[in-house]
Parts: C-alpha cells; sequence; structure tokens
C-alpha cells in the first residue's frame, strides 16, 4: 500500500494508509461528501474539505433492507451493519459488541416532572458503561482497514475508556490523551486498558488540538476523533435506529440530546432521516432539544441570542464529559434544533446534581454529570413550556454515575447513623 496525506495537519506526515483498500471494506459507504459546499472526495483518512475546510460525513448507496432482516441481525450495533460504514464481516473481528441498550418506560421521572410519556435511552450499560463504545466500534474497523499501528484519542473521559477498552479486545496499542485534571474513576477506567494514559495540563481542546498536531506528524496514527472522525461519528446514528426499532418502528415526538461536541445530536437526526428515507418508517415531525451545562453553554448562548456562529468558552462545570469550549458539531447542532422546532438549553451545576439524583431516585437509574445536564434541562424544558409535556419524549442518557461520584458525593450519604438495637432505629424518623 502507499501512502496518503491527511488532511490539514500542520506538516502533512502520514497518519494511517488508504490506498488499496478491499472491496466493501467501508460497505455500502460511496464516499466522504463535505456537509458546508457539498464537495466529496473517496473514502480514506480525511476529515476537513480540501476546497473550504467543511467537515467530512460519510454518504451511502444503501441496498434495500427490512424491518425483519435488521430483527435478525445480532444484538448489537452490527444489527444495523447494512447502514454504517463497516464491511459486511464486521462481526468476525474482535469489538466489545455495543448497542442495542434499554429504552426504559420512566412513568416515576415522567410523573414528577409532568410529562405523559417519557422514555429513558440508557446507554450506561454498554461495555465501558457509555455511548462513546458506539463510536470507537465504528472508528476502530475504519483504523484496521486503513491499516492504522496506533488506536488513539483525545478524550474527556468516556471516549478514553472506550478506545482503550476497544484497543485491549482488538490488541492494537492504544495511546489515550486526556486532560489532567479529570475525574480520578476516568482515568483510572482508561488506565486499567492501556499504559499508554498521557494526562495534559489544559482544557480538553487543548488536548484535542495536541492529538491534530500529532497525528501530523506520527505515521500509523488513527485518531478516532480527528482522521478518521467522519467513521467514527456514524457509530452515534445506531442511538437513534435502535430508539425508532423499541418504539415498534416509529419515531418519538421530541428528544433531549446532551451536546458536548455536537456530534451525537446530529446523527440522531441523520438517522431518523435515513429511516425515513428507507422506508422503516413513518415520516413525522418531531423536535431535537440540546442540553448543556452553563458552565460550558456556547451552543445554547448561540441559540437563545439567535445566532448561527458559535463563540467559544472556556470550560468551567462538574460534567466534564461535556466540557468542550469550541465543538465543532455546534454550528449544526443549532440548525436542527431551530429546523425541528426543538431548543438548546442549559442548566446550573447544582441543577446537574439534582437531576443525577432524580433520575436515581424515580427510575433506578445512576448517571453521570452528562445524563444529570439532561434530565436538569429537561426539567427546565417543561417548566419554561419549550417543551410540550403531552407528547411522547425520549431523553438520552450517555453514561454511569459510579464514574463522577465526586458530583454527589456531599449530597448523599447514611439517614441515620444508629446503635445496633430496634430502640435506636424506633427513635429515628425512618421508623
Amino acid at each position: 500500500m502507499s501512502a496518503v496525506l491527511v488532511d490539514d495537519c500542520p506538516t502533512g506526515s502520514e497518519a494511517v494508509r488508504a490506498e488499496g483498500l478491499r472491496d466493501g471494506a467501508f460497505g455500502y459507504a460511496t464516499g466522504l461528501t463535505c456537509r458546508e459546499c457539498g464537495n466529496r472526495r473517496e473514502l480514506g483518512p480525511h476529515y476537513a474539505c480540501p476546497e473550504c475546510f467543511g467537515p467530512l460525513e460519510v454518504s451511502y448507496d444503501f441496498p434495500a433492507i427490512t424491518r425483519e432482516q435488521i430483527e435478525a441481525g445480532p444484538p448489537n450495533i452490527w444489527r444495523y451493519q447494512a447502514l454504517l460504514p463497516v464491511p459486511t464481516d464486521i462481526t468476525e473481528s474482535p469489538n466489545t459488541e455495543p448497542g442495542f441498550t434499554r429504552l426504559l418506560q420512566a412513568d416515576n421521572l415522567g410523573a414528577a416532572l409532568g410529562i405523559d410519556r417519557l422514555w429513558v435511552k440508557d446507554d450506561s450499560t454498554n461495555p465501558t458503561h457509555s455511548f462513546k463504545d458506539r463510536v470507537v466500534a465504528c472508528a476502530l474497523s475504519a483504523a484496521r482497514e486503513l491499516d492504522a499501528k496506533v488506536f488513539a484519542c483525545p478524550s474527556t473521559g468516556n471516549l478514553a475508556n472506550a478506545v482503550a477498552a476497544a484497543g485491549a479486545r482488538a490488541g492494537i496499542k492504544t495511546v489515550v490523551f486526556i486532560p489532567s485534571n479529570l475525574e480520578q474513576p476516568k482515568q483510572i477506567n482508561s488506565a486499567v486498558y492501556t499504559e499508554q494514559l498521557v494526562a495534559v495540563n489544559g482544557t480538553y481542546d487543548d488536548v484535542n488540538r495536541l492529538a491534530s498536531e500529532i497525528a501530523g506528524e506520527e505515521e500509523g496514527w488513527a485518531f478516532v476523533n480527528v482522521n478518521v472522525r467522519p467513521f467514527y461519528a456514524e457509530g452515534s446514528k445506531t442511538l437513534g435506529y435502535e430508539i425508532a426499532e423499541q418504539l415498534g418502528w416509529r419515531l418519538p415526538d421530541q428528544v433531549v440530546i446532551p451536546v458536548a461536541s455536537g456530534s451525537q445530536l446530529t446523527k440522531v437526526d441523520k438517522a431518523f432521516q435515513e429511516l425515513i428515507a428507507l422506508g422503516l418508517v413513518e415520516d413525522k415531525p418531531y423536535k431535537i432539544y440540546g442540553a448543556q451545562a452553563t458552565g460550558c453553554s456556547p451552543v445554547s448562548a448561540a441559540f437563545k441570542e439567535g445566532h448561527q456562529v458559535i463563540r467559544p468558552v472556556k470550560p468551567d462545570t462538574i460534567a466534564k464529559s461535556l466540557a468542550i469550549g469550541n465543538p465543532a458539531d455546534g454550528p449544526y447542532v443549532l440548525d436542527i434544533c431551530r429546523r425541528t422546532g426543538g431548543a438548546v438549553e442549559d442548566i446550573t451545576d447544582d441543577e446537574v446534581r439534582d437531576g443525577i439524583i432524580l433520575l436515581a431516585r424515580t427510575e433506578g437509574i445512576f448517571t453521570e454529570t452528562a445524563g444529570g445536564t439532561t434530565v436538569g434541562c429537561l426539567k427546565k424544558l417543561v417548566e419554561t413550556g419549550q417543551l410540550d409535556p403531552t407528547l411522547e419524549t425520549v431523553v438520552i442518557n450517555t453514561g454511569m454515575g459510579l464514574k463522577t461520584l465526586d458530583a454527589v458525593s456531599d449530597r448523599v450519604g447514611p439517614a441515620a447513623v444508629i446503635e445496633p438495637s430496634y430502640a435506636a432505629f424506633a427513635a429515628t424518623d425512618i421508623a
């Protein structure tokens, strides 16, 4: 194989190989298309348009596919293999097999918030306990096909966990980069899978810039959210596919999604549009809402101010998995929320903590700070009249609360400390 250049790397050094790809390496994907100018280029380790520097995304020539064919597939994201940029023999390669997580009917939370029909899409049950396992599985497939030697990422935590675990399972060297102030449980959850955990003094945006530089200098490195980002991002579509399938092949009226880079929200919308185009669900209106923490809410601020351009911010929030001050997909989040009649909202750190506890005590789901943000924003959207409580609503929980224990450690604990006697128990307010 001869080498190709990676788009927009500072030195133009090769990062992963592309020429000589085997037939069907990316399934039914046909190329990469610029989201800004529509320029097309071949499948490969490219993530920015050479004409306008806009982001590239995967285009397809989908086959005819039925609900029955999908339902006959494995109980993970590969049941949607035909709709993803992965080879038809994807299940034969070692991977963490994420997806097809539960869609929980959340009557208790709905009652607490005054919502008639509410569901929680709970991605905390994925292999490394966040939705990032989905996107990493697609990125790993691309890295293999492009003959990468190192599997890497910059991360706010969950992605580092997923990349390290997936790399271990695949037997490929992994290197993950995180902000040095990341929550300790997330650091441990990465370091247990790989010795190559690199903590960087700076924000996630600083870490991401460093990753882009390394991708330009080092040969054979596949950074999941840099030079193979178009393939990586497609994994989030499976959230939308699953929601529709688990609702009996129909779309919900409203969906509330946390916003970090914004990619997850844009891909859920893309999934809904693809299902409509393929005739797998009925075409109907739906609204998409974004959720951010006030300490890092550039997309929410732009939405409320009526702007299309995102003004970068320096993150200052306990919701570190959402702490991306310059979100790559921010403008597209604005487009989708405005097009569908949704909104982007934000809440304080105290409201994030409240959201974590509310979900745990109503539905028995312990979410991390991103989920607390989403539940808290759902509550605020109802209270401010932006979300219709009579319509069927899905809220996405992206991760497990055991990774962010510090967020609520000073809010929960024993209701009483007593001696081991009935008299002591009877003297409490619990009896």
